[in-house]
Order: structure tokens, then sequence, then C-alpha cells
């Protein structure tokens, strides 16, 4: 009898909770969430509109932009610790571009492992000639990768001129 009344209670149990998760489910795919509520739809939906509002690699490739000239201008300027913060943003947004475009990691994988730590060793060096050889191979490193994404039409070269309202 104990045993019986047992798998009764736990079959009440297992009902509840399996209608109470279909309800929540279906409740939970009809809201509207974020600010104002913009992002409407069934989960799927809202993750497929959260990818898309993250973009691909091009995304990734405006913050590395910036980065890379605020790299070049930090090694100018003989301020090395701005110049880690650079790299270490570079790294951080390959690293989340190739998440999103896994795709891509087999062209950026000599960038990555290469250019990058190649890259890390002269800041860290804190010399400022050797730095700004070494951004001519960094640089050459960006432009292989375009090349072997069939982008070579993309021709990164140094820096001319300061855009960034950072100031050293």
């Amino acid at each position: 009898m104990f045993q019986k009344f047992n798998s009764s209670i736990l079959m009440a149990f297992m009902t509840l909770f399996f209608s109470c998760e279909v309800s929540e489910k279906s409740s939970e795919e009809s809201k509207s969430v974020g600010p104002d509520g913009w992002l409407s739809g069934t989960t799927e939906e809202r993750l497929d509109e959260v990818a898309h509002q993250l973009g691909g690699f091009s995304r990734t490739m405006v913050e590395v932009s910036y980065r890379y000239s605020e790299l070049y201008w930090a090694g100018q300027d003989e301020n090395w610790r701005y110049a880690e913060h650079q790299l270490e943003h570079i790294i951080e947004a390959m690293e989340d571009g190739l998440k999103r475009r896994p795709v891509r990691a087999a062209s950026a994988e000599d960038f990555m492992q290469e250019s990058i730590p190649a890259m890390e060793a002269l800041v860290e060096k804190e010399d400022k000639e050797a730095f700004l050889d070494g951004f001519k191979s960094f640089t050459t490193g960006c432009n292989a990768c375009h090349a072997k994404e069939g982008e070579s039409y993309i021709l990164i070269q140094e820096p001319q001129q300061r855009t960034s309202p950072v100031r050293f």
C-alpha cells in the first residue's frame, strides 16, 4: 500500500510539474522582452534576432580595425599599458567573432597563433623601434588572413593619422 501511495504521489507530482512547465513555456514564448519589449516571438525567434544583432565577422573587423589603429598609436607614444589593453581586446574580439563564425577559424589560425603572440612579446619588450618594425609583420598577418578568406581587396596598412579622441 505504501508503494502504491508513493507511486500515486509521484504521478500526481509529475503531471503537475510537466503541466506547469508546458504552461510556463507557452507563456514565456509569447512575452516580449528587452527594454520597451523590442525582442518578441518564440524563444527561437528571439535567439535568432539576438544573433542577428550581434552580427557576423564584419562587426568583429570594425572593432579590430579600431583597436589595430589604437595599438599602433600606443606604440608610437610608447604607452605600453594602452598597447597591451588594445591587444587584449583584439584577441577578445577575434575569439568572439570566431565563435559566431567558426568557418573563419582556419584562415585566422596563423594570425591568432603567430602574429598576436609576436606582437604581445614586442609590447612586453617596450622598445618603440622593435615595436614599429614588428607592427609591419602584424599588418602582414592581417592581410594574409584576408587573402585566405578571398578578401585580399581589404588591404590593411599602418594608420596615417589619428582618428580616436584618446590621447596619451
